[in-house]
């Protein structure tokens, strides 16, 4: 069954779709794909019939034949484009939120970093950049649902203060935040809403995986919203005594 297992992987890598994408397709879950794909468990046959379906391809084929060895190996031609040189060396990774929890496992993989799917932009030129989807309005004016596309912070010490990243760690998971250091707590770094509505708070250097320094935010058309004058008050008051409050920590 091992060779079945294999040529799953092959084939949905072939069409560049992710574990959950190829599950949806199946009507399955995601955690079955990955089982048939590890060989921990054997599709069902009616399973394998419709990837046969799927692919033109039969059964036998799909239990005999080592698909990703035959002829020209596509898949590998593809990651060599994604993760080579030539005109795509410059190709964006993109995290959409419902793979955001897969990404906290699979960030130093290279193997699920090749499933995501990739844009360029014309405007960014070397470095190493990654797009992330967000949700929520605690970065109002950045609407929820917007991607913003970051770039890859190697070192905590070229932190840059009030800048906004997009923030990896490991209890908090994937946040959207500008980062305010603290001089006195260097372990410590305090991450802060654009919505006053929200608190800052805290997260240990120790706990951050990875840092996105913020470059462009890509969101839709939408209306735009309209403030009365007792909520812009009531916002105001709420970020005045947020910077109060960190300032007393700071001092």
């Amino acid at each position: 069954m091992s060779t079945a297992g294999q040529n799953l992987k092959y084939l949905r890598k072939l069409r560049g779709w992710t574990q959950e994408e190829f599950a949806t397709r199946l009507g399955i879950k995601r955690s079955l794909v990955g089982a048939y794909e590890e060989e921990r468990a054997d599709p069902r046959l009616d399973v394998l019939e419709m990837i046969s379906d799927m692919f033109s391809i039969s059964l036998d084929e799909l239990f005999r034949k080592d698909l990703g060895a035959t002829g020209d190996n596509y898949l590998a031609k593809r990651r060599q484009l994604k993760m080579g040189g030539g005109v795509e060396r410059n190709l964006i990774h993109f995290v959409p939120v419902k793979a955001a929890a897969g990404y906290l496992t699979g960030y130093a993989d290279s193997e699920f970093i090749d499933e995501l799917n990739t844009f360029t932009l014309p405007m960014l030129s070397g470095g190493n950049y990654r797009a992330f989807e967000i949700i929520g309005d605690s970065m109002l004016p950045t609407p929820s649902g917007s991607i913003i596309v970051g770039e890859k912070v190697e070192n905590m010490d070229d932190v840059k203060n009030n800048m906004a990243y997009i923030v990896v760690s490991r209890n908090e998971g994937i946040v959207y935040k500008r980062i305010v250091k603290n001089n006195r707590a260097k372990n410590k770094l305090t991450l802060v809403s654009d919505n006053p509505s929200y608190q800052p708070y805290q997260v240990n250097t120790d706990d951050v995986v990875e840092l996105w320094l913020a470059q462009n935010v890509i969101s839709k058309v939408s209306v735009q919203q309209r403030w009365d004058v007792n909520t812009l008050a009531n916002l105001v008051n709420n970020l005045q005594d947020q910077v109060s409050t960190m300032k007393k920590k700071m001092n």
